[in-house]
């Protein structure tokens, strides 16, 4: 193992390696701190058929980097290397929150969301975690969350047999409705996996985001996918609104943009997820 992270960081930044240590919070590929003569390093792996996965993290990261105020690390580079596709990026020290923590990182979100573009998708398609993530380009987001996100995952649920007949029936009820439930937005950039897992506080006491699957969606989705799992204090909701106020009733939206999350995890994980799911299809059946 030591030869290939040293064949990789002497490719890429001319280092010698000291020490590497495995990081823990990742499922999908063995992730590692790396120190070298030249200072630290992110580096993650998996199988050379993922190229793919680590091409579109580093566009995704890159997008990040150029036009939203809150911090995600800068990509080295990526490749293929012996049986081996990896991607290298700078290394995040851990830190402790500075005291407008919460301020900066709603404000700062708000404002990475106000960066738009005329479609919602993006021009490539990426993954939600280890699944593939279509982004092909609509001009309705009601269109885009309809066939771009929940009916892919519905399908692969039902070719699993996770999903029956009826589950189904009720989204083709809720899809009828989503024009009038859901307010109209123009695309935003967005992280788009922002659960707690993939942000961390980094030396400077600042957020960093990292993990995402990109691409220019409705707003609501972002901040509804936060709450899904916790680990966000509502402080990031009030500066958030002070900076980019959300249209009003979007408490009541937040179910039904975290369908698309819910029926990821079904995918992944199995049935338990589908609980939440019938939850609030009941609500608009």
């Amino acid at each position: 193992m030591s030869d290939f992270i040293q064949k990789v960081i002497s490719n890429h930044i001319g280092a010698s390696l000291i020490s590497f240590h495995p990081v823990s919070g990742g499922c999908i590929n063995d992730s590692y701190h790396i120190k070298t003569n030249k200072g630290g390093y992110f580096l993650k792996w998996n199988k050379k058929e993922l190229l793919e996965m680590f091409r579109v993290e580093k566009k995704g990261l890159a997008l990040l980097n150029e036009h939203s105020p809150v911090h995600s690390p800068k990509v080295i580079s990526f490749g293929e290397m012996d049986d081996k596709s990896y991607l290298l990026t700078e290394w995040i020290e851990k830190g402790g929150q500075n005291t407008r923590f919460w301020e900066n990182f709603g404000r700062n979100l708000a404002l990475q969301h106000q960066v738009t573009m005329d479609q919602f998708g993006l021009d490539h398609d990426n993954f939600i975690g280890s699944l593939p993530q279509s982004n092909k380009q609509h001009h309705s987001w009601h269109s885009f969350f309809i066939n771009e996100r929940l009916k892919p995952q519905l399908n692969m649920a039902s070719s699993k047999g996770l999903i029956d007949l009826g589950t189904q029936k009720k989204f083709d009820s809720l899809f009828n409705q989503l024009e009038e439930l859901i307010p109209d937005e123009p695309p935003a950039l967005i992280h788009g996996d922002l659960w707690s897992g993939n942000f961390m506080i980094n030396s400077e006491g600042e957020a960093s985001i990292f993990d995402p699957a990109v691409h220019y969606g409705h707003r609501e989705t972002e901040l509804a996918f936060t709450q899904l799992f916790g680990g966000f204090s509502s402080e990031l909701y009030h500066y958030y609104n002070e900076e980019y106020p959300l249209a009003p009733g979007f408490d009541e939206r937040v179910d039904i943009h975290n369908l698309y999350p819910l029926l990821v995890h079904v995918n992944l994980f199995g049935s338990s997820y589908l609980s939440g799911i019938n939850q609030t299809l009941q609500r608009f059946s």
